[in-house]
């Protein structure tokens, strides 16, 4: 079995990591260790501050570490909020303030239906003892609805409709989520990488 440190405290990413890798990796997260440094994300792109967290967090050993970041991109907002997704609303905003804010903002600019196309982008940075590895990238292409709909997934999952669905992320199950998902993509990237590495699990 591979094993894969997850470089964030967000269990909802570290579910969908393990749902989405499967049983040949046992993934953790830094929940594991509550005295790893909090890393200032001080990027101004998704991979920098990926690359910023995964160096951080594989600094301690040999273990390998994936760090993710991730967010949403809306393009009558000039590709807002973007890298500040989870902190949109404030530092210690939560997902409803998020969405809120991001839906006030659209119906002030009275953006219509039409255009409110919008990304959802992840990056993961694959690190160890210090030492970037390599990088993987996920976007899937959707809208934003003017109302929160389901009670699944997390963040702006609520109002966000993947192109070719009529569903939100939070109303689909979290099979579907985990086949077309931004994160589902660089995750499956880098499991790719991992079975050109290294050799099959308990070997």
């Amino acid at each position: 079995m591979h094993r894969l440190l997850i470089a964030t405290s967000n269990r909802h990413k570290t579910r969908e990591f393990a749902e989405i890798l499967g049983k040949e990796f046992e993934v953790c997260d830094l929940s594991s260790r509550p005295l790893a440094p909090e890393v200032e994300e001080t990027g101004t792109t998704f991979k920098e501050n990926a690359v910023l967290k995964a160096l951080a967090a594989s600094k301690g050993g040999p273990l390998l570490v994936a760090a993710d970041d991730s967010g949403l991109e809306v393009d009558a907002l000039d590709g807002a909020p973007g890298i500040y997704s989870a902190r949109y609303s404030g530092r210690d905003a939560t997902d409803e303030q998020n969405v809120d804010k991001l839906l006030s903002e659209l119906a002030r600019r009275n953006v219509p239906a039409s255009k409110r196309t919008a990304r959802f982008r992840c990056v993961i940075a694959l690190a160890r003892s210090g030492e970037l590895l390599n990088t993987f990238e996920g976007i899937v292409e959707g809208v934003i609805i003017d109302r929160p709909r389901g009670e699944r997934g997390f963040g702006y999952d609520p109002v966000f409709v993947p192109k070719g669905f009529d569903r939100t992320f939070a109303e689909l199950p979290a099979e579907t989520k985990n086949e077309i998902s931004h994160r589902a993509q660089a995750v499956r990237k880098l499991a790719y990488h991992f079975s050109t590495l290294l050799p099959p699990a308990g070997t």
